[in-house]
């Protein structure tokens, strides 16, 4: 860290300007920003990604769960950006045009009900995508991504697929980048499950779709070197001033 560093005016948080640069990428290759509440109900971040009641990732210990009286609708502080998807398909749906082809990517704060170490924040940002269309292949989500990391993590990036599980996807994939000399796990993603498009409104038998998600914070310890996720919060200057 240089103790040095003079603060600079109007000087952004490096996790902010990474959320802006990575948005203007995915804007050059035709994605617009969506957003949505940071509280959400239960139907948009479980039930409508086909994440069953049983799924453990709705267990107290993964989860932060807002007290509600008997018989109100349950809500949560939002596991991950994916119910953005849903609300902006159903806005989709039921707009003046109907459905129509869409890009988009989402970038919000997200939480989970787990410890704090080096790697693990209970709250953090991820970057969500979504490309919905009559025809939408594998081949497109990889030239995407590749597009993406050669930009922001450099041309000598590559990426490979790994066959991987997730419930709002099939088939699901891990995506491994190739940065500095070896293979870092980083993208969720997959074609859109059938009963993803059926929760939203749309007709899985018209619409298919390509979805993936990663964390910010993660990509902004590769690109930089930093060992801590928990620097990035500590409100230390030193490390701030340096971006």
């Amino acid at each position: 860290m240089n103790s040095e560093a003079p603060a600079k005016p109007g000087h952004l948080h490096p996790v902010t300007s990474a959320i802006r640069e990575m948005c203007l990428i995915f804007g050059k290759l035709g994605f617009s920003v969506a957003q949505g509440p940071e509280l959400e109900d239960e139907f948009h971040n479980f039930d409508a990604l086909n994440v069953p009641p049983d799924h453990p990732a709705r267990d107290m210990q993964d989860t932060f769960w807002i007290k509600t009286k008997p018989g109100e609708k349950r809500h949560v502080l939002r596991t991950h950006t994916s119910s953005v998807q849903i609300r902006f398909m159903e806005a989709i749906t039921q707009g003046a045009l109907g459905p129509q082809p869409f890009k988009i990517v989402i970038p919000g704060k997200v939480y989970r009900n787990e410890a704090t170490d080096a790697t693990h924040e209970a709250q953090f940002y991820q970057l969500e995508g979504l490309y919905v269309n009559k025809t939408v292949s594998m081949a497109e989500l990889k030239w995407v991504l590749e597009r993406f990391f050669k930009e922001f993590l450099g041309p000598e990036s590559k990426i490979r697929f790994r066959s991987s599980y997730f419930g709002f996807v099939e088939p699901g994939v891990e995506v491994d980048v190739w940065f500095r000399g070896k293979w870092l796990e980083v993208v969720g993603a997959g074609i859109v499950h059938p009963k993803v498009f059926s929760a939203a409104g749309l007709d899985p038998n018209v619409w298919k779709g390509f979805a993936f998600g990663f964390g910010v914070e993660r990509l902004v310890l590769m690109r930089y070197g930093i060992d801590d996720i928990r620097h990035l919060y500590s409100g230390d200057l030193r490390l701030i001033n340096q971006f």
